[in-house]
């Protein structure tokens, strides 16, 4: 198997909820992300799709992610593109290396109305070479839209990837007395 089919962590723990009645998979995809990144479990984010070259996250325009003009929060409207980014860099990172957000450029446009939707993609070409590099640093294209069908933001995230590194301190059971 290359490396450029061997699924990784986030896609097999994802590939584990196939065997749960489909109805109820959203549901546990939700539960299963939030609680490993509980700020999206805060903001209620719902993982529509996740898949390795697109992932698609939604955010209801609740009170709990609203600014004072009762539409969605900036900060909740970045966490949305920041987090579709994210999880579809996440889906192709190889095990061995860690994402990481490296620069991010937002532009508002205009007021939202209504939920709000992300689209994150990944080329194969960026997914190819993630998957065959220790390190290095892609752009990835995403796509915010209101309930109008609008682009009230425009965004621009740069992850990036490196080697996981160990731990070289000792951990205190086992330091020198």
């Amino acid at each position: 198997m290359t490396n450029e089919s061997r699924p990784n962590r986030l896609t097999r723990t994802l590939a584990r909820l196939d065997i749960v009645p489909a109805p109820l998979r959203p549901h546990l995809r939700n539960l299963v992300l939030r609680r490993a990144v509980p700020f999206t479990g805060t903001a209620r984010l719902d993982f529509a799709v996740m898949t390795p070259e697109k992932v698609e996250i939604a955010i209801a325009n609740q009170r709990r992610v609203q600014n004072h003009i009762q539409g969605v929060h900036a900060a909740a409207m970045t966490l949305l593109a920041e987090t579709a980014t994210g999880m579809v860099v996440g889906m192709n990172v190889r095990d061995d290396c860690l994402p990481l957000a490296k620069e991010l450029k937002v532009q508002f446009k205009r007021r939202t109305q209504g939920d709000m939707r992300a689209v994150a993609h990944l080329s194969a070409q960026q997914r190819k070479l993630m998957q065959s590099q220790d390190k290095g640093e892609v752009v990835v294209p995403v796509t915010v839209t209101d309930a109008s069908g609008e682009q009230p933001i425009v965004c621009e995230f740069i992850w990036a990837w490196v080697p996981a590194k160990k731990s070289t301190q000792p951990t205190p059971a086992s330091a020198p007395a």
